[in-house]
């Protein structure tokens, strides 16, 4: 059956696969008929992401990122992409009067730093393929809004963005693809690892249109949108997933 958001014969790279969106996008690519690499930090969270791919010759690798001989070992080997997603990273709430810069770096490492060394390291050794696509993950804190003692975390998701659609330009007489998804808040362990309670969500949630929060897997999808051929006129764009919030 004609499906122009089939991932058949596409060899998929998801970064932070090991947990929430990360593992929801690596799962649901493979449902698509991607051949999936599922990067992540910890091994056995990593592992259960793999044992839940449903296509063959998928593999995983256990790097951290910000670590750059752990990188480029795993690049040697590794397959022509199709696409790339950058899901990995990381979620900090500090009011800006306590932003150190040493904190600062910390989430920029993770949250910037990172994923674009090592786009960058895939491009260089020419492992993404003519045509292919390239996802970051940002988010509506920092382009669209904000929230009190996001402002660093909200900062590494504008640059992001920014650097999502220089590379879409630069890239594009290549045929190389670059968006970047831009979600709400979505139900991973990244929001319950802080200071806010349960209580505190469960009245956030009553802030968005469709009074809850995303699943991963909704998120994911909008990731399979722009891995896939249904978005071959897309580049430099972001695509809202926030139930609707930032329209109040």
């Amino acid at each position: 059956m004609y499906n122009p958001f089939s991932l058949e014969g596409k060899t998929i790279l998801v970064t932070g696969a090991s947990s929430g969106i990360g593992k929801a996008t690596a799962i649901e690519c493979s449902k698509m008929g991607a051949t999936v690499i599922a990067l992540g930090r910890n091994q056995k969270r990593l592992q259960d992401t793999f044992n839940q791919l449903e296509t063959s010759g998928c593999r995983q690798y256990s790097v951290d990122l910000t670590q750059e001989d752990e990188v480029k070992a795993m690049l040697e080997g590794l397959p022509k992409l199709d696409g790339l997603v950058n899901a990995a990273g990381v979620a900090s709430t500090t009011l800006f009067q306590f932003a150190t810069p040493d904190k600062i770096r910390s989430i920029f490492d993770v949250n910037f730093f990172a994923p674009v060394e090592f786009t960058r390291l895939l491009l260089k050794k020419k492992l993404i393929k003519k045509g292919a696509s390239i996802v970051f993950f940002s988010s509506v804190d920092g382009p669209v809004n904000v929230h009190i003692g996001n402002s660093t975390y909200s900062a590494t998701k504008s640059a992001i963005a920014s650097v999502a659609r220089g590379m879409a330009v630069e890239l594009a007489s290549k045929g190389i693809r670059v968006n970047y998804l831009m979600p709400g808040q979505t139900e991973t362990p990244l929001i319950h690892g802080n200071s806010i309670t349960q209580d505190q969500l469960e009245q956030d949630m009553k802030s968005y249109p469709l009074g809850r929060y995303a699943r991963p897997e909704e998120i994911a999808y909008g990731a399979i949108y722009l891995l896939s051929d249904a978005s071959t006129f897309t580049t430099g764009t972001g695509l809202v997933i926030d139930g609707g919030f930032t329209v109040l």
